[in-house]
Order: C-alpha cells, then sequence, then structure tokens
C-alpha cells in the first residue's frame, strides 16, 4: 500500500507527528479515532473494496482496539452516498421487550442513579453486527470474511494501549466495581503494552463463519442470553431473534448550492443540524463582521441552539412510536419564524423557549473510495465502555443506552438533556439519539464526509465546524481543531467548553457580564474526523482533541 498523506495526533495516541498533505482527488481516504482503524480501512480500500467495505472493516476493527466505544455490543448510524445516491442505515439499539416506561424510578417516583448507566438492565439489545451485515449486503464488493480479519488479528495478537485509553479504563474500572465483570476482562489493560482479547477473537471468527445470524441466533446470542439471566437484564432471544435494522429516508438540507445528507429520527441530530443551518442563514446579518468564537457569536450561538434544544424535548423520538412532525421543523417558513425569536443583544429568559409547533462515549469515521461513494459512521455504547457489563465467554462490552430514553418527562438524563413524552421508554421502541453522520455534496460529488461523538454536543460540533470552513474559510485542519462551545437550554443560561480551547479572556468576560455561566464540562468536546474533497485534492482531519487518524491512498 502506498501512504499518499497520513496524520496523528500528537500526544494523542502516540508515535509520530505526520503531517497531512493534499492528495488527489479520486484516491480513497480515511478519518478514524484511531489508527488501527485508519489502517484498517486503508488497507481495504487498497485491495478494491469500497467505501462501505472499508467502513464495516474499520467498526469491526475499532470494536476491538477501541473499546470504549467501537463495539459490537451497541448500535449506530451510517449515512452512505454510493453510486451518487444517498442511503441511511438505522441500527440503533432498542428497548428489549420486558422494559417498561418507568423502570428506573424508585418506589418515590424519583430516578434512581445509574440504574440507567451501569449494569445490565441499562443495555438496549443491540444493533450494530446486523446493521454492519445489512449495509455489506446491499452495497459490499468483498468477501464478508475478508472484512472482519483485521478485527481478529488485534484481538488474537493484540493491540497498544494508548495512553488515554489507559486513563478512561482506569475511571471505567472505580465507576463499575462491584456492580459488574469489568475489571476481570479490562482491569489489567494498561498504556503502552499489548492487549489480547481471545474471547472477542473467538466470537468475530464465529460472526466471519455465519454473519449477522449468528450474533442474533447462535452462540453468541446465547452466551449474551446467559449474561443477562446472571445479572437480572432484560434482553431475551427472542429480543435478539426479532432485532431489525432499518433503511430510512436521510434528511436532506439544501444549503448553499450544496445538499447535506444527515441523520433522521430516531436521531434528532440531522433535525437539529437543519435547525441550526437554517436559522442562522435567517439571521445572517446578525453575523456579518463578527469575529469566530467572540462574545457576540457564541452568545447566537446560544440563542439558536436553546430552541433547538426545546424543540427537540417535545417533538422527536422513535418514528415508528411517535408521529415526528420532521417536515415541520425544518420548514422554512418555521425556521423563519423562529429565528425571529432571537434577541442578538441579551439572553432570552428560559422560561420562555418553548417549543415552536403548534399544538459521553460514542465514535465516528469516515471514509471516501476511489469511485467518489462515502460512507459516515457514528456509533456507540453511548459512555465509555458502556454499561460495564462485558458478555461472558463471547468478550465483548454491552451498551447503556437504555440512559438516552426520558427515564422520567422532564428529568435530565446524564449528558443533561431532557426529554418527555416521546422519548418515553417502551418496549421494541429506539432510544432518541444525537449522532448525524454527515455528508455534504455540492453538483452530486462528496464535498465533505463529518462525524464526531459527544452526546448531546454532536450536531452543535458539526455545526460549528461547518461555520467555520464555509463563513471562516479555515483550512480543514484549522476549523476541526478551533474552539467548541454548547448550549443546550438547560442548565439555564449555561455555555460549556473544553479544556482543550477553554473559554477565557475578553470573550469569557463579556459572555459573564451579559449573565452567562460559563463551565468546563469536563471532557473533549468530541472527536471530529473529516474528510474533504475540493477540486483535485483530498485531505483528512482528525480532532486533535482524540488520536485519530487520517490517511489518503492511492
Amino acid at each position: 500500500m502506498k501512504l499518499v498523506s497520513m496524520s496523528r495526533n500528537a500526544l494523542a495516541g502516540g508515535g509520530l507527528l505526520l503531517i497531512a498533505l493534499p492528495a488527489l482527488a479520486g484516491q480513497g481516504a480515511v478519518a478514524s479515532p484511531d489508527q488501527y482503524g485508519a489502517e484498517v480501512a486503508a488497507r481495504i480500500l487498497k485491495s478494491g473494496g469500497n467505501a462501505v467495505d472499508a467502513a464495516v472493516a474499520t467498526a469491526f476493527a475499532l470494536a476491538v482496539t477501541y473499546p470504549e466505544a467501537g463495539n459490537i455490543g451497541g448500535g449506530g448510524f451510517m449515512t452512505i452516498y454510493q453510486g451518487g445516491k444517498p442511503y441511511f442505515l438505522d441500527y440503533r439499539e432498542v428497548a428489549p421487550k420486558a422494559a417498561s416506561r418507568d423502570m428506573y424510578l424508585d418506589k418515590d417516583g424519583k430516578v434512581s442513579p445509574d440504574m440507567s448507566l451501569v449494569g445490565a438492565r441499562a443495555a438496549g439489545v443491540p444493533g450494530t453486527v446486523m446493521g454492519l451485515w445489512q449495509a455489506h449486503q446491499r452495497f459490499g464488493k468483498l468477501q464478508w470474511k475478508q472484512l472482519l480479519e483485521p478485527a481478529i488479528n488485534y484481538a488474537e495478537q493484540g493491540f497498544t494501549v494508548a495512553a488515554r485509553q489507559y486513563q478512561y479504563r482506569d475511571e471505567a474500572v472505580k465507576l463499575f466495581e462491584g456492580k459488574t465483570n469489568f475489571a476481570q476482562y479490562f482491569g489489567k489493560m494498561k498504556g503502552g503494552e499489548t492487549f489480547r482479547q481471545p474471547e472477542l477473537a473467538s466470537t468475530l471468527k464465529r460472526i466471519a463463519r455465519y454473519g449477522a445470524a449468528e450474533f442474533y441466533q447462535g452462540d453468541t446470542a446465547k452466551l449474551l442470553v446467559a449474561q443477562m439471566k446472571r445479572d437480572k437484564g432484560l434482553i431475551t432471544a427472542d429480543d435478539l431473534n426479532d432485532y431489525r435494522a432499518k433503511w430510512r429516508e436521510p434528511i436532506k438540507i439544501s444549503w448553499r448550492d450544496r445538499m447535506v445528507y444527515t441523520a433522521p429520527p430516531p436521531s434528532s441530530g440531522g433535525i437539529a443540524l437543519a435547525q441550526l443551518l437554517g436559522i442562522k442563514q435567517e439571521r445572517a446579518s446578525d453575523f456579518t463582521g463578527v469575529a469566530l468564537n467572540s462574545a457576540r457569536y457564541i452568545h447566537l450561538l446560544a440563542e439558536i441552539e436553546k430552541r433547538v434544544f426545546a424543540d427537540r424535548a417535545d417533538y422527536l423520538g422513535d418514528p415508528d412510536f411517535v408521529k415526528t412532525p420532521a417536515a415541520q421543523l425544518i420548514d422554512p417558513a418555521y425556521l423563519e419564524r423562529r429565528a425571529a425569536e432571537i434577541n442578538p443583544t441579551a439572553i432570552s429568559p428560559t422560561p420562555d423557549i418553548k417549543p415552536g409547533l403548534d399544538p459521553r462515549q460514542t465514535t465516528h469515521f469516515s471514509i471516501v473510495d476511489k469511485w467518489g461513494n462515502a460512507v459516515a459512521n457514528t456509533y456507540t455504547l453511548n459512555f465509555d465502555f458502556g454499561s460495564g457489563v462485558v458478555v461472558k465467554g463471547a468478550g465483548f462490552l454491552l451498551n447503556d443506552e437504555m440512559d438516552d430514553f426520558s427515564a422520567k418527562p422532564g428529568v435530565a438524563n446524564a449528558f443533561g438533556v431532557v426529554g418527555k413524552d416521546a422519548n418515553a421508554i417502551a418496549p421494541g421502541k429506539r432510544m432518541l439519539s444525537s449522532m448525524s453522520p454527515t455528508i455534504v455534496t455540492r453538483d452530486g460529488k462528496v464535498e465533505l464526509v463529518i462525524g464526531t461523538p459527544g452526546g448531546s454536543r454532536i450536531f452543535t460540533s458539526i455545526f460549528q465546524v461547518l461555520n467555520n470552513l464555509y463563513d471562516y474559510k479555515l483550512p480543514l485542519k484549522d476549523a476541526v481543531a478551533a474552539q467548541r462551545v454548547h448550549h443546550q437550554l438547560l442548565p439555564k443560561d449555561t455555555i460549556f467548553y473544553d479544556q482543550f480551547a477553554p473559554l477565557a479572556g475578553q470573550a469569557a468576560q463579556e459572555l459573564k457580564a451579559m449573565g452567562y455561566t460559563l463551565k468546563d464540562q469536563g471532557w473533549r468536546m468530541g472527536d471530529i474526523q473529516a474528510v474533504r474533497v475540493s477540486g483535485d485534492k483530498t485531505e483528512t482531519a482528525s480532532d486533535p482533541r482524540g488520536r485519530g487518524v487520517g490517511i489518503v491512498v492511492e
């Protein structure tokens, strides 16, 4: 394989710092959250695989080398641009049949801390293996077995643990201590050392041989159900057997002579991104001459974002269970009306922000192939290492996605986001997400593939990077590295930032004077992975907040 360019975040995952140089368009490219995922994708592209093949292989590889978020025990979304047409695959987890609306409330009707985050009862029915299988069955070129070989090798032979991975593991061991079997499997994971996962290797070999049916009806399914029985979890053989991934129509946004394709419900991300872009366009004059990340700029973003989160809380959920007014929420007339509510000079009082209609750890990778096809894939266990439950004998972690439901209407989840009846728990229902794998095209050709982890910060992070690229004309790597902030209606008048790019100085003083509370959220705000095709150049950018790698290959 000839590597045309490769970039790795300095000091994040170890290794040399290599400078990414533009490469000719028509070549494949990947931006992945770690070096192993990037190298696997590059190898598949070089072998004649297309973007979907590379995505499947990368996802399985990250299930081994990026266990804090990469997974086969979670779920996600995939936005695909294949043969000049957009597609969207929903392989989000679903609530088990035994789940109930009030399952996380105590006898006094209050939400029980950590019940939806730790242990077997926090897990939804996994969708990742079925999603990857369905994507490959529809669009893959290479053999399924070939795509799992790199992941099997990493599980058997091991991979080198990154320093930050070890830090995450240390925090998880403390969180799960005495509650799950996490330490039994990951307690010896140490930065700079080789880590092997023999049980996971065996599981991947079975999936490679028998396909998705093995995970949902075979030996792996039996092992998962046995783990549920030991831990008093809810997932049954029937839950696994009945799981289905779903092809849905992507959200399509006409924007600045471009088309933006992104995630529909049960993600809130696509609708939210459409609202953010549309409202900002309506208030374009407010942004004229405003410096990037100045106090005025951040205030204007907060004014837009609080209205988007108000709509999210009331209207969005699994479209198979609730009527989601997607078309109304992104209708230009509606966005014009919402834009008119914005106060460009002062904070709009939080109690006045109503829904507008009349009655921490995920991972993302972006891939393009030499034929101009693209995949933006975001998948997750929810928080770092999910529920902390490892399926004994199968070696993989289960998600804690049940926290993404509204355990009780109006009560915030672990990301501080409130929801209402539209996102209440129900058997077989998909929990609301913010994941927003996004592809931007111009004249029918892929221009940008982008996405990020970050919970409720996902679509606001993508929105800010788009602003950086298209409004402020920053180079791709600078657009991704720039300061990001976040506001989500509640906590009241609070703007979050991260330590990678603290909100300080004059901008901070002016925002405080306006009445804002500024808060370090305590974790990195996203891990953007982007591929951009511009004229005859293809380039990648991996967020310096993480340890990602970008590769362009011939």
